[in-house]
């Protein structure tokens, strides 16, 4: 209520009018305060503010008290996902570009994995880095999912499956001249194939034979080589026994098949010979 400041023209209030215009007044100011607090926009949305432009490094950073930041309405999305949380801040255009600066470190792949554009569940799948590939890595990770520079760009992949030591590849070529006869299976094959690039050292593999077992199906070979080696190889071809198609392997009077896997290495019983007890050779039937 304006009042004007000059005595002589002021016109006295009867008290009981003065009383009354009192009371309105703090009724008026009681319905305004009380409209203000009570106003249609949550609590949530006085300080969700977009942050999708800030770098990962600047969360939290006081904003210039003269810029005025966009609130977020109640139809706004409040998935974990949602405009203002962390992820949002690492997927930044900034945020992104200084990670992919910054990457300097290659590791290898050891298993196939899809190519994401992002690491949440709004991710397309963009492709496959294969296994055995050198990868430039920026140590950013989220949630399952490490993130990668592939062509100049962020991509993302699962966690876990990067390695500093080169992973043997099943395929390559063979360069030591050995082969395996027409007459076994394809499988017999992968197992020579991917054995003679990864071990070169061995020259002598046996396949088609007379007797009982897996050899005259085409569907085993021997594999001969003894000590160390012959370990490192039995569990390489353990390890890739699915891309294989391989049953089961034998070497050193142990066996490991698919059916019993979870047993590990088992014990078999003296058959009286070097060669026998697969001393000599890895031995490797496929289904």
């Amino acid at each position: 209520m304006a009042t004007s400041h000059k005595r002589e023209t002021a016109r006295r209030t009867p008290r009981a009018a003065l009383l009354a215009g009192s009371l309105a007044t703090l009724a008026t100011t009681a319905v305004v305060t009380g409209g203000v607090l009570n106003s249609s926009a949550p609590e949530s949305d006085l300080v969700a503010v977009d942050r999708s432009k800030a770098a990962a490094g600047s969360v939290g950073a006081v904003e210039d008290p003269g810029t005025r930041l966009p609130l977020l309405s109640r139809s706004t999305d409040r998935s974990a996902d949602a405009i203002g949380t962390k992820l949002d801040a690492l997927l930044s255009e900034e945020s992104t570009a200084q990670a992919i600066a910054a990457a300097n470190k290659r590791r290898w792949v050891s298993e196939t994995l899809n190519l994401w554009t992002r690491p949440d569940k709004r991710a397309k799948e963009v492709g496959e880095v294969e296994e055995g590939e050198k990868v430039l890595v920026t140590g950013r990770t989220y949630g399952e999912r490490a993130e990668i520079v592939l062509d100049g760009k962020s991509r993302w992949v699962t966690a876990g499956y990067f390695t500093d030591e080169k992973p043997p590849t099943l395929g390559g070529a063979c360069t030591n001249g050995t082969s395996v006869p027409s007459g076994v299976s394809e499988s017999i094959k992968k197992v020579h194939a991917a054995v003679c690039a990864n071990f070169p050292e061995v020259s002598v593999y046996g396949t088609l034979r007379g007797g009982g077992g897996d050899h005259p199906r085409g569907k085993a070979v021997d594999i001969m080589i003894s000590g160390a080696v012959g370990w490192e190889i039995a569990e390489f071809v353990r390890a890739n026994y699915a891309a294989l198609g391989v049953s089961y392997v034998i070497y050193a009077q142990k066996i490991w098949s698919v059916e019993r896997g979870g047993e590990g290495w088992r014990g078999m019983p003296n058959r009286g010979s070097a060669t026998a007890n697969h001393f000599d050779h890895v031995h490797v039937s496929v289904f």
